[in-house]
C-alpha cells in the first residue's frame, strides 16, 4: 500500500511512538517519501522525542509535522486529549519540505518567503495562527503560482505565540510554517466543505468598500437583508439570529450557483444609519453574493454533497476546524468517517486547526468552519 496512518493514544510518549512507528512500518515499511506528524495533549512537550525517534526507527526522506488541540487517525477524531497521529505515503511523483517565514520588510511591509519549486502542483501547509500571515501568503502564491493549489491548517496546539511546535525534517521551530511541495504524476484532489447552505436569492454587489458592503441589487444591503429575513421559515430566521454568513460566487461565468461554488465570510455587523453590511473579507462591486447560514444539519449535508462524486482514493490529509467535531455534531468523528470512506485501508491522518486551508474553484483560501482535504491517488 503506498499510504497509511496510524495512532496512539498511550500516556507514555515513548510507547506512543513505538505504537505509531511499528504500525506504519508493518503497512508501507521504511524510508517513506513523506511522513505528516500530528501530536496533541500533554505529548506536545515530547515533541522532540518523538521527531528523533520518528528518524531514527522509520528513516522517512521527508517529514513535517505540527501541534493541535485534536487528531485524526483513520475513521477517528481523538479530541482534546494526548495523541500521536502519523500519516506516511510512498508517492510516484516527488515531494520536498519547504520551510517558510514572515518577517518586516525595509518598507514596512510584511516579507514573505517565495516559493521556489515552480512545477509543484500542491502545498501541504502548516502554519502558525500568529507568526505566519497565512492568509496574506496565500493570496500572494496565488498571483506568483497560479496553478499551484494550497491545502493545509493553522495549527491549534496552543493559544500564545511560540507554543506551537513546527518540524521540518529532523529540525523544530515555533513560529512560521512548514509545507510539502508535490510535483509529478502523484494526483491530489481537493474537497473543501465549508458547511453553510444558501438562503435567499442571489445578489449583484452594486455598491461596496473595502469590507462594507453599501448596496445589493440597487438597494441599501440591510434592506435586503430584512427582505430576505422575512420571507424565511422561523426556523431559519432562528438560524440566521445565532450567526449569519455571506457566500461570495468565485466563478462568475457560472449560469447556477450551489454548494462549492461560494466562498464563506461572516457578516460582522450592520450600520442602521447607513444600510451597509460589514464582512469578514473585501467583497467587488459586481460581485454574485448570497446569504448563508451554517448549523450541523447543513454541515453534514454539505460534507456528504462535497464527498459523494469523489472515487476512491489512496490517501488523504485532514483538517478540520477546532469547532467541528462533537462541538458542533450530535456523533463522534463525524468528518473523519466521512473521508476515511472515501480512501483505502482508511489511510487517513489530520488535525483539528485554528483555521483551514483549501481551494475554491481555482484559488486557494484561509477558511473558518471548514472541513478541508486533500485525498492522493498514486
Amino acid at each position: 500500500m503506498p499510504y497509511a496512518s496510524s495512532l496512539s493514544t498511550h500516556h507514555d510518549p515513548g510507547v506512543a511512538i513505538g505504537e505509531t512507528i511499528g504500525e506504519m512500518l508493518e503497512v508501507i515499511g521504511p524510508h517513506p517519501d513523506a511522513v505528516v506528524l500530528f501530536i496533541s495533549g500533554d505529548l506536545m512537550i515530547h515533541a522532540k522525542d518523538l521527531l528523533a525517534a520518528t528518524h531514527h526507527l522509520l528513516q522517512p526522506k521527508t517529514l513535517i509535522g505540527t501541534t493541535a488541540v485534536s487528531v485524526i487517525a483513520g475513521a477517528r477524531e481523538v479530541e482534546e486529549q494526548r495523541a500521536v497521529a502519523m500519516w506516511a505515503g510512498k508517492l510516484t511523483g516527488t515531494v520536498s519540505a519547504v520551510r517558510l517565514e514572515a518577517r518586516q520588510g525595509l518598507n514596512r511591509g510584511i516579507e514573505i518567503d517565495a516559493l521556489t519549486n515552480v512545477n509543484a502542483h500542491t502545498l501541504i501547509l502548516l502554519a502558525d495562527p500568529f507568526t505566519f500571515p497565512t492568509e496574506l501568503a496565500v493570496d500572494s502564491w496565488s498571483a506568483s503560482h497560479p496553478d499551484l493549489q494550497v491545502i493545509g491548517g493553522l495549527a491549534s496546539g496552543a493559544n500564545t505565540p511560540n507554543g506551537n511546535r513546527f518540524m521540518l525534517d529532523e529540525q523544530i521551530y515555533d513560529t512560521g510554517a512548514v509545507g510539502l511541495l508535490i510535483e509529478g504524476p502523484t494526483h491530489v484532489d481537493p474537497l473543501v466543505s465549508q458547511g453553510c447552505r444558501p438562503v435567499g436569492s442571489p445578489l449583484i454587489v452594486t455598491s461596496a468598500e473595502g469590507n462594507l458592503v453599501h448596496e445589493l441589487g440597487g438597494k441599501p444591503a440591510l434592506r435586503r437583508l430584512e427582505e430576505m429575513f422575512n420571507g424565511l421559515s422561523e426556523n431559519e430566521q432562528l438560524l440566521i439570529n445565532q450567526g449569519l454568513h455571506i457566500g461570495r460566487v468565485i466563478d462568475e461565468h457560472q449560469a447556477d450557483f450551489g454548494t462549492g461554488d461560494f466562498l464563506i465570510r461572516g457578516v460582522m455587523g450592520a450600520d442602521q444609519r447607513t444600510g451597509s453590511l460589514a464582512i469578514g473579507d473585501h467583497v467587488p462591486v459586481g460581485s454574485t453574493i448570497q446569504f448563508q447560514v451554517r448549523d450541523a444539519e447543513s454541515a453534514d449535508e454539505d460534507l456528504r454533497l462535497m464527498a459523494g462524486p469523489i472515487s476512491s482514493a489512496d490517501g488523504a490529509l485532514l483538517f478540520t476546524c477546532n469547532g467541528r467535531g462533537s462541538h458542533l455534531f450530535e456523533h463522534p468523528d463525524h468528518d473523519a468517517a466521512i473521508i476515511a470512506d472515501l480512501v483505502r485501508h482508511e489511510a487517513v491522518a489530520g488535525m483539528f486547526c485554528a483555521g483551514e486551508i483549501g481551494p475554491v474553484g481555482t484559488r486557494s483560501f484561509l477558511h473558518g468552519f471548514t472541513a478541508s482535504a486533500a485525498l492522493f491517488r498514486d
